[in-house]
């Protein structure tokens, strides 16, 4: 989905650092630094990539995102990988039976923010598109991360996985508002714009012949002004109104 602003600098901002271990290619990986960048995110940790490193497949689907990819350190263990991380979570649909504590991507990111925001260091692991994590890397991990899907198909793309996890990492520390409307060069219309419109359609009604019962004409005055008040119209509108008016009036006005 296109989006980027060109004319902005990519932001990275401190959170928790994507370890893709025994990653097989070069095209999941630059797709999972594409995600990054959506979410602010620098720090890409590689474990035993499968292919050459740097991949030159990887830069066409991190689709801009080339500082993550550039910045990429890969590591021959998954345990050097994560030696100077305070907490480290496992995002896999398996568990293996092991006996840890299991949260929604959302639920972690909640509290790995405020891990980030006490100076704790952080990092989420992810597995290859093979097998994802074996037991020895989930027992590296001190929680699991499991997204809420689908139990019959809940197998991801490893690009997804990333966007999932750091897309929820993103909102938990974003204040947008959850609908807001785009104004761009007009604003609201005052009630002074919207009365004179509505005069001057009612007149124009008057004349047509639209309201000809007298004992009905203020309950449908009311019912036409509801409609147009509860559509919030903005300056530009209210004139684009008076226009289809005058088009429509021409020649008896």
């Amino acid at each position: 989905m296109a989006g980027t602003n060109k004319s902005r600098a990519a932001s990275i901002g401190d959170g928790p650092a994507i370890i893709l271990v025994e990653p097989q290619m070069g095209e999941n990986i630059g797709m999972a630094a594409r995600a990054m960048l959506n979410s602010s995110l620098g720090d890409l940790r590689l474990v035993r990539p499968r292919d050459v490193w740097p991949n030159p497949k990887s830069f066409h689907t991190a689709s801009g995102a080339d500082a993550v990819v550039d910045a990429a350190r890969v590591f021959e263990t998954t345990a050097d990988a994560v030696a100077d991380l305070n907490r480290v979570y496992a995002a896999t649909a398996r568990p293996r039976d092991m006996i840890k504590e299991v949260l929604t991507p959302r639920r972690g990111a909640a509290e790995m923010r405020s891990a980030v925001a006490e100076g704790d260091r952080i990092g989420i692991l992810f597995g290859g598109e093979r097998a994802g994590l074996d037991n020895d890397d989930i027992a590296l991990a001190d929680v699991v991360l499991q997204a809420p899907l689908n139990p019959a198909f809940s197998s991801l793309n490893l690009g997804h996985a990333v966007l999932i996890a750091t897309y929820e990492w993103y909102q938990a520390g974003d204040e947008t508002p959850s609908a807001h409307l785009p104004e761009g060069r007009t604003q609201p219309a005052t009630k002074e714009e919207l009365i004179g419109f509505f005069k001057r359609l009612e007149g124009a009604l008057d004349d047509c012949g639209f309201m000809h019962v007298a004992e009905k004409r203020p309950i449908m005055v009311r019912n036409i002004r509801n409609i147009f008040q509860r559509a919030n119209l903005m300056e530009q509108e209210v004139r684009t109104l008076h226009g289809i008016v005058s088009c429509l009036t021409k020649g008896r006005e």
